[in-house]
């Protein structure tokens, strides 16, 4: 058990840690729409936004930054049960990924607004990236945050005589850190652990617990 929870607490706080120390350093040099060419494929893309992962949005940023809240204590909970059942080290590793990249945004949500100047993009009279500002002084309210997202990967457009998606970007979404481990800590579960969350919805995990 020793083993699950200091594998726990590692993913937890090495997550959270190298996201937000990303997100400062394009936030605090980058003004917003920048972008650094990395290779033809892969470029440091700095946006922001209200809602969801990968640039989406979806009703409010205060409402979201609440459900976010709920469902890192659900699923933080659940990983402290899974924990006590000795369940599988890579089912508990998928979980804390999970948790820790919802946690990255939750901080953005939370606070980003109250410490820092906004965000704008460069022109002429403008080339100064959002810097510190005293708490509560920021450009947002607390919950009304935005995630700062700066991965973009253009591997390559569709073809223009392709109908709806032709002359598009393939995956032209900007993500961050935390988007990454999420949706990673997502596919490897279902991927590898089909079998255990199939379990845990079945009820078998409770029907063996009890035997």
């Amino acid at each position: 058990m020793k083993l699950r929870i200091y594998l726990s607490v590692f993913i937890l706080f090495f997550v959270i840690f190298t996201d937000q120390i990303i997100k400062v350093l394009v936030k605090t040099n980058m003004c917003l729409f920048d972008k650094i060419e990395i290779t033809d494929w892969f470029y440091i893309f700095f946006t922001e936004n209200k809602g969801m992962a990968f640039g989406m949005e979806f009703l409010g940023t205060g409402i979201l930054t609440i459900f976010r809240i709920f469902a890192v204590g659900f699923f933080s909970y659940f990983l402290v049960k899974q924990i006590k059942q000795m369940a599988p080290i890579g089912f508990i590793t998928c979980l804390a990924m999970i948790i820790a990249g919802a946690f990255g945004n939750i901080i953005d949500n939370c606070f980003f607004g109250l410490c820092f100047s906004e965000s704008i993009p460069r022109n002429m009279s403008w080339d100064m990236p959002a810097q510190f500002v005293g708490m509560g002084e920021g450009y947002g309210s607390f919950l009304h945050g935005h995630v700062v997202d700066m991965f973009y990967f253009p591997l390559f457009r569709w073809p223009e005589w392709l109908p709806l998606i032709g002359g598009n970007v393939f995956f032209g979404a900007v993500f961050n850190f935390a988007d990454a481990s999420i949706s990673v800590g997502a596919a490897m579960m279902f991927l590898l652990y089909y079998k255990h969350v199939s379990q845990i919805f079945s009820g078998k995990d409770k029907a063996e617990e009890r035997s």
